[in-house]
């Protein structure tokens, strides 16, 4: 699907390096924020076929042949989880996020599912905002991962009409 000279499409293997390279430099906006692939985002290593295996799909958008941003989801019941939306510093502001979660919750639909879930690191406060925005209402606490950045992260839930 292409939408404003952007490309949305389903993730490949293939797609590793270039998911590894946004997913960094979006980490490296945050102190203390490292991208860890061996222990919190192994799936990375092989996109497509880690989230197919979870039953997931993961979709990437590309502008002039670079990976600008994606999104994954994992479908489990009545319940879809949003994954792994991350939009580049130089993508965000044109709605490519809103356009993503929508993806995202119309597959979810697609399969019967009546609720989202999602969680997001505490410092991603402008990802907060785009969530609420759109419906998705933070849980009471939080997690932390225990992992090198240090996450902490909030629960958000929204359910589907």
């Amino acid at each position: 699907m292409i939408v404003d000279e952007l490309l949305i499409r389903d993730a490949a293997d293939g797609d590793s390096a270039g998911l590894i390279a946004l997913i960094d430099a979006i980490f490296r906006e945050y102190p203390g924020c490292v991208l860890d692939l061996q222990d919190d985002m192994p799936d990375l290593l092989r996109p497509a076929s880690a989230f197919a295996e979870k039953g997931g799909r993961l979709w990437i958008v590309e502008r002039d042949g670079e990976i600008v941003a994606c999104i994954g989801c994992r479908f489990d019941g009545p319940e879809a989880e949003l994954l792994r939306l991350y939009v580049g510093r130089a993508a965000r502001g044109g709605g490519i996020g809103t356009r993503l979660v929508a993806l995202v919750e119309d597959a979810a639909r697609r399969v019967d599912c009546t609720r989202m879930v999602l969680w997001t690191d505490t410092r991603f406060t402008d990802a907060h905002r785009l969530y609420e925005r759109l419906g998705y209402v933070r849980q009471e606490g939080s997690r932390a991962l225990n992992d090198l950045s240090n996450s902490v992260e909030y629960c958000y839930r929204k359910a589907m009409a």
